[in-house]
């Protein structure tokens, strides 16, 4: 038997009919879906609880805007000054020093341990443990002190405790994403003579980020809606806002629909912004990456331009 005996399809194999496959749990899973989707949106448009002249009348009122920009604020301090002492933290777990270690460990474990709402509410009544803070010499005589409340306030007490608690969290995913690079580039800089600062400044932190930076978005985008635990110290955040106005005229599904919409598109402005964050520090790993959206919408108007400008030029 020849070899183009062997290969020579037989009239039987010609005759066959290819069927294409059929998913049909796919497709009954798609129309469910579907339909589960079109009776929320008609739920949406038609129930009267809703009641979208209510939500239309507060989501850009001077009130609630005012609380946006206060939570904007508290996660913008809270997330600066956490992942600032989150690294210093994180630094100290991987020093040579016990006595460094043991207090870093000490730290997070205290504070991942608290939830958030309990230590908020300790730095509250600070100045029910200490009336007074001051400046002096350790177990000698004190030469300034203050009020606490009229150095911390509310703000303040805010401030620090959504930092302590933060900068826990940071110093694990800091210390995470400096374990991840390779140590032998820092034996490399080290034969090199190159500074212990400058390692960490210029070879460690640079790859360190792209393993950072996708558990830090979700981090923050975490500290944003965790700033609504601040109500309980009565400070005008989004979520404090929208329950005094709904306790004053009883309109609670609207008035969160605001809270809801106001958070969401915060984060995803977060989220927008991790990605191109994300994106950049890849640069080094991905020489090519991916189009980004508003890439792939100019090159569809591009390419759809060319096709029109092709039909034109053949017509004439």
């Amino acid at each position: 038997m020849t070899t183009d005996t062997l290969t020579e399809p037989t009239a039987t194999t010609r005759d066959l009919t290819v069927v294409p496959a059929r998913h049909y749990a796919r497709w009954a899973a798609a129309v469910a879906v579907i339909v589960l989707l079109a009776q929320f949106t008609h739920g949406l448009a038609t129930n009267p609880v809703w009641e979208w002249h209510v939500f239309r009348a507060y989501i850009f009122s001077e009130t609630i805007v005012q609380a946006v920009w206060v939570t904007l604020q508290l996660t913008a301090y809270a997330t600066v000054l956490g992942f600032l002492l989150g690294t210093v933290i994180a630094f100290m777990r991987l020093s040579r020093s016990p006595v460094l270690q043991t207090v870093a460990w000490s730290y997070i474990w205290i504070f991942r341990s608290i939830p958030m709402i309990v230590q908020l509410v300790f730095w509250f009544n600070l100045s029910a443990l200490y009336e007074e803070l001051g400046v002096g010499i350790p177990f000698g005589p004190v030469f300034w002190s203050v009020d606490s409340n009229s150095l911390i306030g509310t703000i303040g007490a805010a401030v620090i405790g959504l930092t302590l608690h933060q900068a826990a969290y940071a110093a694990e995913i800091v210390r995470g994403g400096v374990i991840a690079v390779d140590h032998g580039q820092l034996e490399a800089a080290a034969a090199l003579g190159i500074p212990r600062l400058r390692q960490i400044r210029r070879i460690v932190l640079p790859q360190a980020m792209r393993a950072i930076l996708p558990t830090a978005g979700n981090e923050i985008i975490g500290l944003l809606k965790g700033t609504s635990v601040v109500y309980v110290m009565s400070i005008g955040e989004l979520f404090y806002q929208v329950q005094v106005i709904y306790g004053r005229n009883g309109r609670v599904i609207p008035l969160l629909l605001v809270a809801t919409a106001w958070y969401v598109v915060l984060t995803s402005l977060l989220s927008i912004a991790q990605y191109y964050v994300e994106r950049r520090y890849a640069r080094g790993a991905n020489r090519t990456p991916p189009p980004t959206p508003l890439q792939r919408v100019r090159r569809f108007v591009a390419t759809q331009r060319l096709l029109a400008t092709r039909q034109l030029t053949e017509k004439t």
